[in-house]
Order: C-alpha cells, then structure tokens, then sequence
C-alpha cells in the first residue's frame, strides 16, 4: 500500500507506461522479495539521471526483473547500451519475457551471472553505473567498476540506508555490515564526490572527479 505522499508524487510525475505497470504489478503478485523492485518513481529517477548526463552506456549491477534496466534504456540514444548484471538464473525467462516486449530492447545487454567475475571481462568505459545486488558484496563491486566508470561519470548505489538497520547498533547481519563498510568506504574515498538522498531505501550518488 503507498501512502498519501507516495501517491500524490506518482500522480504528478511522468507516468510508467504500460509494460512497465504490467512489470511492476506482476512483479509484486508472482515473486517474493518485491520490495527489490526499483518501482515507479525511483525508475523515472533513474532514467532522468540518465538524461542529465546524456549517458550513452551503462552498467547495471542486479537486474532483479529488469525494470531499473529498461527505465535506463529509455533515456539512453539509439546507439546507447546498457549492460545489466543478474546472479540469480531463476529470474532470467521472467526477465526476458518482458525485455522482449521493450521498444528499448536492442539497448539491453541481459548477462547472467556472478557480477565479480564478468565485470572485468567488460571492455567498456561507463558513464554510469547502479550497484543495487548483493548488499554483502559492495565494496568489491565498486573497486571493480571504479576503473570502468570515465572521469566525471556517475556510480549509483541503491539501498544505502537499508530500512534503517545501518543506524541500528544491534543489526550485524552480513548484508547491514556490507553496506557499513561500503558506506564508511565511499565516504572516506577523496576520488570521488558524494551525496547520499534518503530517497526510499537511500541512494548514494557518487561522482568520478
């Protein structure tokens, strides 16, 4: 259920169009772990970001059912591509049931496996790329995409305040201390600038100076 304010934002900005909807909704009624959906808003975030910067190609980390991939796909020029990373190969016909149906869908490079091992096999140079996997693993997505991303191009990280259990001292899961480290990590690198926006699960925006 959205709250007065969550609808009021999606009734005045663009609307998701209607394979996205069909996404969105089947998303949430045929699989556990919804919430890891990107959703309305935050994909017309993502792909207004991309138009800012004018990105041409982009790396996604954790395609889920690959609504963040296409709300990218959207902003990016014809000749744009967008490769987008998924580790868990029981989502992969679900995901290409609805990429197939993308009038973006040539854009969409889907790769299936272990982000850390294909990362290094890409020769490309980003103009942005969104972490948004496993929440353990952060730390090591980033010094591998860190190189691959051009000067003064953008990395997104996705779920930085994870419902609140960074703040919470008594939370010590794997995934709450990966994102610690990552958090303390980015923070901390003098490479980089960074804004963090407590935008739904936080959203770390980091800039490759």
């Amino acid at each position: 259920m959205f709250t007065d304010e969550e609808l009021y934002i999606q009734a005045h900005i663009d609307p998701e169009g209607e394979l996205l909807s069909r996404l969105n909704r089947d998303t949430n009624v045929k699989l556990v772990r919804s919430r890891m959906l990107s959703g309305h808003v935050q994909g017309r975030m993502l792909k207004m970001f991309c138009r800012m910067i004018n990105a041409k190609k982009v790396l996604e980390l954790g395609t889920f059912t690959g609504y963040s991939a296409q709300c990218f796909a959207e902003a990016l020029p014809d000749d744009g591509i967008i490769y987008t990373i998924e580790e868990n190969d029981e989502l992969e016909d679900f995901i290409n049931e609805y990429l197939v149906q993308s009038p973006n869908k040539d854009k969409i490079h889907l790769l299936m496996g272990d982000a850390k091992a294909i990362i290094p096999t890409l020769d490309e140079e980003f103009d942005m790329v969104f972490i948004d996997a496993d929440k353990r693993e952060y730390c090591e997505y980033y010094e591998l995409v860190y190189p691959k991303v051009r000067k003064g191009g953008f990395m997104l990280a996705d779920n930085t305040l994870w419902s609140g259990k960074i703040l919470d001292e008594s939370e010590h899961d794997p995934q709450t201390e990966g994102l610690r480290r990552f958090n303390d990590m980015v923070a901390a690198d003098e490479r980089v600038e960074k804004v963090f926006v407590p935008s739904r699960d936080g959203l770390t925006i980091i800039y490759k100076k």
